[in-house]
């Protein structure tokens, strides 16, 4: 594992990981509860983040001209690839056509035709995800990899990306048991 992927998972388990009683947005309860943008928000993480996700999106061979994801989860994961790239564009994908102004419903980069990565924060159901790949592909874009921060290993969550996602492969940069290891470990 890179020095930037030790030293992002580490502030992940630090600042973004929580044991307790939690009610998640799929309805499902959960003993632990991880909010990624206490991290991907942080100085120090944000810079990981590009680096991490760069890294990323270069091994598995991806060459997109964008990158971006359903806001409010992929918002700095978006801001953090584009920023250090240096050249990959950025877009944001809203919940639902704004009902005022030009009505969009992609944001920022609007190339038809070009090829783009899909991110989140976290995976559990897969359903931003998948929301964010419909909407990418509704407006023209070609989706050459989808990739998450975390993936809380849900019974449905990977099939339910992977199936959306076809032929795009779908990767995750950490999974919860790997934040949950790192959490306990420097908890100890």
């Amino acid at each position: 594992m890179s020095t930037a992927r030790q030293e992002l998972l580490k502030i992940l388990a630090r600042q973004s990981f929580r044991l307790g009683d939690f009610k998640l947005s799929s309805g499902a309860s959960s003993d632990y509860y991880i909010d990624c943008r206490t991290t991907t928000l942080d100085a120090r993480g944000a810079q990981l983040t590009g680096e991490v996700f760069l890294d990323a999106t270069r091994e598995q061979g991806w060459e997109p001209d964008a990158i971006g994801g359903l806001t409010m989860g992929a918002d700095p994961v978006v801001v953090s690839v584009a920023v250090t790239s240096g050249k990959i564009q950025g877009f944001l994908v809203r919940k639902a056509e704004k009902q005022h102004g030009t009505g969009q419903r992609i944001e920022g980069f609007q190339k038809k035709g070009a090829k783009v990565v899909i991110v989140d924060d976290v995976c559990t159901t897969g359903s931003s995800t998948v929301q964010a790949i419909e909407a990418a592909r509704a407006f023209g874009f070609e989706v050459v990899g989808v990739m998450s921060l975390v993936e809380r290993q849900d019974a449905n969550g990977r099939p339910n990306v992977e199936k959306a996602a076809a032929p795009a492969n779908f990767i995750s940069i950490f999974t919860a048991t790997d934040v949950r290891k790192q959490h306990l470990d420097t908890s100890e």
